[in-house]
């Protein structure tokens, strides 16, 4: 069927670094496996050593190339450069899907995209918010004119995909239903972070990984910390691994409270890595979408305690034991003592291991990105009869 056949596929994003890039690579990987022509455009000014070895081992599976160009965070005279050298670039590659991410990613594929259709070129125009735009506050003149830009693209998209049910709901909360279609496809991790973590003899009880930055929540689990020994009435180990703006704040405030030999601290590494050093994983965030860190972590077979936030619970289920209200220690520690002391406690708190693979694997969100994609490529053609991209 012609329909089936391989896509080009164009993912354009600003920063490549975090959440948005690793979603970025996984799906680029898996499209790319499964016969399909990739591209990804994104920022030339951000990223390092660490996010350049990435682009290494990812590039030999971009059949469609890699174009980095100077995208600035903010909105400004820059950004008109962008775009014509982005549009340029697109041009040549006559993709079927443009795929954006962030504010800045989807702008640049909804406004090439929508160009392109002037010239008949059926291509679709798809938006991941990834939080972005939805962070900022509609009370502010700042987040007004954020969220009135956000609906005014909107004729220019023809699918918003959103990583959780939360961020679709936040969408509209602040910058109103959606009038186009829509489509919650969840993260997920690969095959090979479903193997479990066996910790290392000298695992310590709990772990924090993430970000040094009040937002992730260090400051609450030293507080639980100190709490969960309280409760259990003995003396307990904890590793935080990490790297941030406030890692100062954190040593400062773990030795005030007596726990610098209890609670070390270490730079960031590789998550699995991290895991083996451990027995029980805390995230206690103060805010998070769909974190790919839960993810992770349930993968390797891990005990994970997270705070009720974001997109949390639809990964655990909103009435699962191991979630603990935002930004209270108090209930964070009871349930760090709990998972400490009943060596049965994951068996009832966390997801059922099968039912989590089939929802939050790299293979199910690659399918039905996929499918959608396919869905749109038909929708487009029949709705404005046009040159497939590949004239």
């Amino acid at each position: 069927m012609a329909e089936q056949r391989p896509l080009r596929i164009i993912h354009c994003f600003r920063s490549p670094v975090g959440g948005i890039f690793r979603h970025v690579r996984d799906l680029a990987l898996a499209h790319a496996a499964a016969g399909h022509q990739v591209g990804i455009v994104c920022d030339s000014t951000t990223g390092g050593d660490y996010e350049d070895a990435l682009f290494r081992e990812i590039l030999p599976h971009l059949s469609l190339g890699l174009v980095r160009l100077p995208i600035r965070r903010a909105i400004g005279p820059s950004d008109a450069a962008a775009l014509w050298r982005g549009y340029k670039e697109i041009r040549s590659l006559q993709p079927d899907i443009l795929h954006g991410h962030g504010a800045k990613g989807g702008a640049l594929a909804r406004v090439i995209g929508s160009v392109l259709r002037v010239n008949k070129y059926c291509v679709s125009r798809l938006y991941s918010p990834h939080g972005g735009s939805l962070h900022y506050d509609r009370a502010t003149p700042a987040g007004l004119g954020i969220m009135a830009l956000e609906r005014f693209q909107e004729r220019w998209t023809d699918a918003l995909v959103f990583v959780c049910d939360y961020e679709r709901e936040t969408y509209a909360r602040k910058i109103g239903a959606p009038t186009v279609k829509t489509a919650r496809i969840y993260n997920g991790v690969a095959a090979e972070e479903f193997v479990p973590v066996v910790p290392r003899p000298d695992a310590v009880d709990f772990l924090y990984i993430g970000m040094l930055r009040d937002l992730k929540g260090p400051d609450i689990f030293i507080d639980a910390f100190a709490r969960t020994e309280r409760l259990i009435g003995r003396p307990l180990s904890a590793l935080m691994i990490g790297d941030g703006p406030q890692q100062e704040d954190y040593m400062r405030m773990k030795l005030e409270r007596g726990l610098g030999k209890r609670i070390g601290m270490a730079p960031a590494t590789h998550a699995r890595a991290a895991f083996a050093r451990t027995r029980i994983v805390v995230l206690p965030s103060r805010a998070e979408a769909m974190p790919y860190i839960v993810l992770e972590a349930l993968a390797a077979g891990m005990p994970v305690i997270a705070t009720r936030v974001g997109g949390v619970p639809e990964i655990f289920g909103p009435d699962s034991a191991a979630l603990a209200t935002p930004n209270d220690a108090q209930s964070l520690a009871e349930i760090m003592a709990a998972a400490h002391d009943n060596p049965d406690w994951a068996k009832t708190a966390l997801p059922d291991p099968v039912r989590f693979r089939e929802a939050f694997s790299v293979e199910t969100m690659s399918a039905e990105m996929l499918a959608l994609y396919r869905s749109l490529l038909v929708e487009t053609a029949q709705s404005e009869p046009a040159r497939p991209a590949q004239a």
